[in-house]
This record gives C-alpha cells, structure tokens and sequence, in this order.
C-alpha cells in the first residue's frame, strides 16, 4: 500500500516536512479549500438571475443545491477509500481537474437547457468531494496537537470566507458584465493556477507521521471501515449532530439572501424587488458570512483549546470533552439568533442582517472543532474514510435535503400567490424549520461527551501510539499521585504515599 507507515519512521517523516516546505503545502490548501466554497456560492450570487434565465421557481432553485450535494455525498466516501489507500495528491489533482472543466462547461448551457445545467453542477460536486474528503487528513500528517488544531482552524477559515466571497464577486461580476455565466467563470480560472501550484509545490506527508504512530491499523475493505466507524460512539453521534447541523446551514446560506430580499419588498411595499437592491444584499451578506465566520471557527478554536487545557478562563477546568461541548454550545447559543433574525425581517431588514450575523459566527464555532475531534478519535488509516462517511450522511440529510425541502415547502404555503409579499411570508414559515434543527444538532453532540474521552484513548491504542495529552494544571496529577485514598499497609500500619515521599525528600536535602 502506497505511504504506508514503517515502524519506527514517524519521527524521520516529521523531520523531513518540517520547515517551509510543510507549510507552502499548508498554503496550497488553504488556498485551494477557499476557492472550493467561494465556486459553491457563487452560484447563489447569481441566481436572481439564473432564476429568470432558466424560469425556475423556488423548487427549481433549491434543486441546484440539492443536486449538487447529492453527486458530493456519493462521491466523498469513494474519494476516502481511496485517500486512504493510494496517493492522495493526485487524487486532489484529479478532482480539481473535474470540477474546472464542469464549472467551465455549466456557464454555456443555453436558455432551454436548465436540466443540463443541474448535471454540469452535479459533477462539479465530484470534483469538490475529492478534495474536502482528503486535504483534512494530509495536514492532520502534517501537524498534530495544538498546532494542528490551530492549522485546521485555519482551513476551516474557508467554509465562510470563502461562501462570503462567493456571494460578492458572484453578485458583482454579473452585475458588472450583466451576464451572470461570468460570475460563475470567475472561480474556475483562478482553479487553473490552484492546480499549477499543487502540481509543482504540494508534498504529500506519510498517514499518521505526526501522531508517532506505529502501525496504521488493519487492512480492511469498505465494509470492514464502515464497521470500525460504527464502533466508535462519538463518530456516530457527532454525525447524527451534523446532519441536523448542516440541515440549518445549508438552508440558510441557500436561502438568506432571498429572505432578506422579500423582507426589502415587504417593508418597502413594493412589488418587485430592484436587482440593484438583491446584488446590495448579496453584497452585505457575503461581508456578514466573511466577518462573522472568521470571528466564529477562531473563537471556536481558541476556545476549546483553552478548556481542553485549562488555561484562560477555563483554568483548574481542563477537559477532554471540550472540543465536544463547544461544539454544543455553538448550536444553542445560534438557536434564539436564528429565530428572532427569521422572525424580525418583516420589521426591520437591518435588524435581521444584524442576528443573522451572530447566528453565523455562532454556528461557525464546531467547523474546526468538530473535524479536529474526528481526527483524534479515529486511527491514522482511516481518517480520510471517516471525513468523507460523515460528509456523506450529513449532506444527504442535511444541506443536500434541506434547501429543496424547504423551496417545496415554501411553494406549498404561498399557493398561487406569486407577488414579493407572498414570498416572504412562505418563506418565513418555511425557515422556522432549520431552526428547530439546532436542538437536535446541540443533544447529540452532549451525548457524545460521555463517550470521546474513551473513543480517543482507543484509537491511539490501535496505533500504538503515545497519549501526549496533557493540561496547564499538574497540580491534579499530582493530587492524585499523592492521594490518601488507598494507603498501603506495611506491617501492620497504614502507611500513605505522601507518608513515604516526604522523609525521601528530607533524605535528599541531607545528602545534598
């Protein structure tokens, strides 16, 4: 098997990629991740128009996405099996390829053919998922600690910066060019340098090199990684926690910038929307996603680094779980945002783009939290299958789902009525659903706390590798090295560890 691990090697590995060179293959990713979801809303950038190109209604906007997603979730757990078995550079190259050329291909369907437009997105979710499902586990080989903690914050960067930027310079370039085909070209041109540099630049590190692991696990097929998966509690449960997760933002980003649009209409009393006033929108929600996801997956970060260590203002707290409970937290400090924004817009646009914002920096909290607790809780060999398993089941019950669920849903409620307002009040009812989703999302990832400590220590048996966690407090290790709790009974007196430490101390100090 290709970049197998030999016993004994972890350490020359990590010696080899040190330096520059690990990081020009950290900034490649980041790169290319924040190009990856700056294509995937560009689309939403442009789709004021596409909706009037096409004559699609609200099931047929919510269809893109959901096609979309559909094609990635199938695709992500191939591009696992595969990342976990052969050269993973290539297979990213590969996928990137695909993406380019389908991207390049949907900006040409002509008026009449809006069913060849919903193919052209489909492969380009095969492109994306080759690339989601792998770059995770090459940097988790590339850094490890609270340095990888760190450099997958930073990648997680990309989900909202990058989503943001699809939203400003879909919206702009289309406006600018009054053709939204070069608003959706814009990504796939700066992919042809992405691609120049991973093929000349990118070094691939040996699985599970910076864990010190010894031996990558056994060799199994799909369905013996399936079940190792399913073994495992807290990836079970955090998954369950992200299909609810993703089913909230996937709606949301999908259907924010419209919402908002109708509220504009609502309040204004006008019939239609100005196309100058949706691309306003586009733009002030793309700022918010940008501003309001960098601030949530570093707050994110920072935060459950501190609790997990014991530092900060979570010092004498230190736990393992804390990587769990803030991803808990993220999604019930969301919860009332999210309602009262949804609830607000008829009122007062400004007031709902303003919650908006604190919900999205809140729901930012678990992106890099919650891929950081999958990397520790499962071996080395395996990681690559288990992003792409998670990815998979939360995109089809999530945001694969939840965009057309709620365009149906939408249409159903407004009936015939066709007018802004209609909209609106449709779209009102509908998005109450995905809130309702962050309960949910938040129970399962407070279950998982009572089994990740177990789950984590298990997978570094299985690599046979050392425990290096630790936390800013020694004085509870030491308590319990010194505890009273079981005295030990030397002829016939009880006698307790600190009993026979203390005169060994004295002993020294008189030797000295």
């Amino acid at each position: 098997m290709p970049n197998e691990i030999e016993e004994g090697s972890g350490l020359d590995v990590a010696s080899r990629l040190a330096g520059k060179k690990k990081w020009v293959t950290c900034s490649i990713l980041l790169l290319v991740n924040l190009l990856n979801y700056m294509d995937r809303y560009t689309i939403v950038g442009v789709m004021s128009r596409l909706a009037t190109f096409f004559d699609i209604d609200d099931k047929g906007q919510g269809l893109l996405q959901t096609v979309f997603i559909v094609f990635y979730m199938f695709f992500a757990p191939l591009f696992g099996y595969l990342g976990d078995r052969y050269n993973r550079k290539m297979l990213m190259i590969t996928g990137i390829c695909i993406w380019i050329l389908a991207v390049f291909a949907s900006s040409f369907c002509g008026e009449g053919h809006y069913y060849l437009f919903l193919l052209c997105r489909g492969i380009v979710g095969i492109g994306e998922a080759s690339y989601s499902t792998i770059a995770p586990t090459v940097l988790s080989d590339l850094f490890s600690g609270g340095l990888r903690s760190r450099v997958l914050m930073m990648f997680y960067f990309a989900i909202p910066v990058g989503s943001g930027l699809g939203f400003i310079s879909g919206s702009s370039i289309s406006q600018a060019t009054d053709s939204w085909q070069w608003g959706v070209r814009f990504s796939p041109i700066i992919g042809i340098a992405c691609l120049g540099l991973m093929l000349w630049l990118l070094d691939e590190p040996v699985r599970g090199a910076c864990d010190g692991a010894r031996q990558n696990g056994d060799e199994a097929d799909l369905i013996g990684d399936i079940k190792y998966l399913m073994s495992i509690k807290t990836f079970y449960l955090a998954s369950a926690a992200s299909i609810a997760s993703f089913f909230s933002i996937g709606t949301m980003s999908w259907w924010t910038p419209q919402y908002v649009g109708f509220s504009y209409a609502v309040i204004h009393n006008v019939p239609k929307v100005p196309e100058t006033e949706l691309t306003q929108i586009n733009l002030i929600f793309g700022i918010i996603t940008c501003m309001a996801g960098l601030l949530g997956v570093a707050t994110g970060s920072i935060l459950s680094r501190a609790w997990r260590d014991g530092s900060s203002i979570f010092r004498n707290h230190a736990t393992e779980k804390a990587d769990v409970y803030i991803c808990a937290l993220s999604m019930f400090v969301a919860l009332p945002f999210l309602f009262f924004a949804i609830f607000i817009a008829e009122y007062s646009t400004n007031g709902c783009l303003i919650l908006i914002y604190f919900a999205i920096m809140s729901m930012c909290l678990n992106w890099s939290v919650n891929v950081d607790v999958l990397m520790y809780v499962v071996v080395a060999n395996r990681r690559a299958t288990a992003l792409a398993v998670q990815t998979m089941v939360a995109h089809l019950f999530g945001d694969a789902a939840s965009p057309y669920i709620i365009g149906v849903l939408s249409d159903m409620l407004r009936g015939d009525d066709a007018s802004a307002v209609g909209h609106f009040f449709a779209l009102q009812k509908a998005l109450y659903v995905p809130t309702f989703m962050l309960v949910v999302a938040g129970a399962f990832y407070l279950a998982a706390t009572f089994f990740v400590e177990d789950d984590r220590k298990e997978a570094l048996y299985q690599m046979d590798a050392p425990d290096n966690w630790h936390h800013d407090d020694p004085s509870e290790d030491l308590d319990d090295l010194l505890s009273h709790e079981n005295p030990e009974t030397v002829e016939g007196v009880e006698e307790h560890p600190a009993d026979m430490i203390v005169p060994l101390a004295h002993s020294d100090g008189d030797t000295a």
